[in-house]
């Protein structure tokens, strides 16, 4: 049976908020959190980043759901080695309940240091071997690793769950898609999308599935629509832009094509009518998901958990 999730977007709330939020959502009735992994928002007006690894030390705390990043590129801007220690102390706090989202991330995020901003091809290669190194941390042994893309001298996790924390890939397109199916423990990507999971599947890929989506909850139709484009517009910039535009000005620019009839014809959920978000959630149930997530766009916070436990989450069982 699918399970139902809420979506902390680290971009657009600030780490006391994000706790906030997970703990209405558990209020409310959402199974699991998918937390994001940022350096820089999308755009200004979002206006956060959170480092991701405090929030969840914080989320451990707060509330007793499994939480795991959506997603972590652990390639270029972290190594990977630093990120298996983060993960393993996840895993310790969260003995359990919590998995390694992993993907090939975003120049917004990751070029910061100066790093030359690798093809997609190029990207894959690493974060396999990036995958590699973390799972040989993870066994607890001291390791030395000499790779293509990195070098680990003498390295051991001393702090470390009972069981190796699970790695989800993402796959946004089909070569990280069957890459997923190749290494992940799982696979996790945005919307409905049933052919990825699919090739995910005939590729044999194994374990959990879960998909994203967003929405605005508002009293006011219009006045989400109005929301998504002024706080979440880069939803809707078509093809690699979201994976090479380095900075938020850059993503501002681009969204200036972006309309509010464009949001508002779209199937992004709208408003207050239950029966459009259970549409949406469904659609990602009726692909094959195990595990679908939501994340608000707005203000309403409260408005949202509160329609969510009365009205959505109860018809979707």
């Amino acid at each position: 049976m699918t399970s139902y999730g809420y979506f902390l977007a680290s971009e657009d709330h600030g780490p006391r908020a994000l706790v906030g939020q997970a703990r209405a959502a558990e209020s409310a009735g959402f199974r699991s959190l998918w937390i994001s992994d940022h350096y820089h928002p999308w755009l200004d007006a979002q206006g956060n980043s959170p480092f991701v690894w405090t929030t969840i030390g914080a989320l451990a705390q707060a509330t007793e759901l499994p939480v795991a990043t959506a997603v972590t590129c652990p390639s270029v801007r972290v190594h990977p080695a630093v990120i298996a220690q983060a993960a393993a102390t996840c895993g310790a706090l969260l003995p359990g309940r919590f998995r390694l989202g992993v993907g090939t991330g975003e120049a917004l995020n990751e070029h910061i240091l100066g790093d030359a901003w690798p093809e997609a091809s190029v990207r894959l290669e690493m974060l396999e071997e990036a995958v590699e190194v973390i799972r040989a941390l993870f066994t607890g042994n001291r390791i030395s690793h000499r790779g293509r893309h990195y070098t680990v001298e003498n390295a051991r996790l001393y702090t470390l769950p009972d069981e190796p924390v699970p790695i989800d890939v993402s796959g946004y397109a089909p070569a990280a898609t069957e890459l997923a199916a190749r290494i992940g423990d799982g696979f996790v990507t945005m919307g409905p999308e049933g052919e990825l999971l699919r090739r995910f599947r005939s590729a044999g890929g194994s374990g959990p599935t879960g998909c994203a989506i967003k929405v605005c909850y508002d009293t006011d139709r219009d006045r989400a629509a109005r929301t998504v484009l002024q706080r979440w517009p880069n939803l809707f910039l078509p093809g690699e832009l979201a994976a090479l535009l380095p900075e938020p000005k850059h993503f501002e620019q681009a969204t200036q094509l972006v309309t509010e009839q464009q949001i508002a014809g779209g199937s992004m959920p709208l408003g207050d009518d239950p029966e459009e978000h259970i549409r949406a959630l469904a659609e990602c149930r009726d692909a094959g998901f195990d595990e679908v997530y939501v994340s608000q766009i707005g203000p309403d916070l409260d408005g949202f958990f509160d329609f969510y436990r009365t009205r959505v989450l109860p018809a979707l069982g």
